[in-house]
């Protein structure tokens, strides 16, 4: 196995740091040690060794991303390895946690060690995989996902998109409710069935109370407000 043939192409011309916790690396296997920085250097990054509560804390594109890697899961150190990840999320924004689960019976006590601790699912995310090789890809795609997140600002963008959605969901709200009869239940599901303000205008009162819950008055009176000039233009009296 080449380390460079496990991270995409273009992921290869990125640079960024790694830190190794010292206690974390003497525990382990020199060859996966070895395998590690081969991996780190084909990668165009640095590998240093420290003491850090987390076992890997990458800096990448600007963003930092801490790893807790669990190479051995067993009855002797889960309520350790469980404890620590509940102590370690919060010092960390951003803590993934790469748990090694070769066999199917350290599936199961994972699994339930998971709901006994009470974790909030996703908080911090647990990677499960099945061996240590495929562990430390996961935590070099996840590393270069964020880094490649921060330098964009996806996540500025995407708030921004959610403020946009949110306001013309607004708008929308406002002009079908105006609908003598039509309350905010029946905008949901015509903004679910059918979509904008113009593709209600031009649907017709069969087509609204196949693929709605609106009574038939209701659709008979959007198709009117649509189509009838004296219908939309005549005073409503609420």
């Amino acid at each position: 196995m080449k380390p460079a043939d496990r991270i995409p192409e273009k992921a290869t011309k990125s640079a960024g740091v790694c830190m190794m916790r010292n206690t974390w690396r003497d525990e382990q296997h020199p060859s996966f040690i070895n395998f590690i920085s081969n991996f780190l250097t084909a990668n165009s990054f640095r590998l240093k060794f420290v003491s850090i509560p987390a076992d890997f804390i990458f800096n990448c594109g600007g963003s930092s991303v801490a790893f807790i890697f669990v190479t051995s899961l067993d009855s002797t150190n889960v309520s350790q390895i469980f404890s620590r990840t509940q102590i370690l999320k919060q010092q960390f924004a951003h803590l993934y946690v790469i748990c090694t689960l070769p066999t199917k019976e350290q599936n199961d006590l994972f699994v339930r060690s998971y709901f006994n601790f009470g974790l909030e699912l996703g908080k911090p995310a647990f990677v499960l995989v099945k061996d240590l090789e495929m562990g430390f890809e996961k935590m070099l795609r996840i590393v270069y996902a964020r880094g490649v997140c921060k330098r964009e600002d996806v996540t500025t963008k995407l708030k921004a998109q959610r403020e946009q959605y949110v306001q013309t969901v607004g708008v929308f709200q406002r002009v079908i409710t105006s609908i003598p009869g039509v309350d905010n239940h029946d905008a949901n599901a015509l903004n679910q069935a059918v979509g904008s303000i113009e593709a209600i205008a031009k649907e017709s009162k069969d087509h609204i109370l196949e693929n709605t819950d609106l009574s038939a008055d209701k659709a008979e009176v959007l198709s009117r407000f649509f189509r009838d000039q004296k219908f939309y233009l005549s005073p409503k009296i609420n």
